[in-house]
């Protein structure tokens, strides 16, 4: 490369996840990062050779889904648990994809998310694979800091 400097992807294994502030756990994997623009279709009169598209409300299709090994932290636990016993808290949080030297390099912070699911873990005798929980959290929506 010529006098440019290489721009290389980032690796989707490094990040962190704070919830209200704080740094929470070591989280193996966290889906559900999505945003979509719906389309309004329209016809307009004697107009017969294609749809007019304009641009409709935002929305997250996809709850967020966060796995990690558990620990003897329970504060996910307790959150879901209250959420069940309808004491219901929102919090807003950000998942932060980190260079590999460590620094943050982006952040989707979401908004008034409370947990509508909470998996346990698979437990087998014959294998040595780590105990993961899954939280799923629904959101009030996502943005890019």
């Amino acid at each position: 490369m010529a006098g440019g400097t290489r721009n290389d992807p980032y690796m989707g294994f490094k990040f962190v996840v704070e919830l209200g502030g704080v740094v929470v756990a070591g989280f193996s994997e966290v889906t559900g990062l999505q945003v979509e623009v719906e389309v309004q279709e329209y016809r307009e009169g004697g107009l017969n050779e294609y749809m007019h598209k304009r641009v409709g409300p935002t929305r997250y299709p996809s709850n967020l889904v966060l796995k990690h090994g558990i620990t003897d932290k329970r504060e996910l636990w307790k959150w879901h648990q209250d959420v069940a016993h309808g004491k219901v808290e929102r919090k807003n949080g950000s998942i932060i994809l980190l260079s590999p030297a460590g620094d943050e390099v982006w952040r989707w912070n979401f908004e008034g998310a409370y947990p509508v699911r909470w998996n346990g873990p698979d437990l087998r005798a014959n294998t040595a694979e780590v105990a993961v929980e899954t939280l799923e959290l629904v959101h009030r929506g996502i943005t890019l800091a």
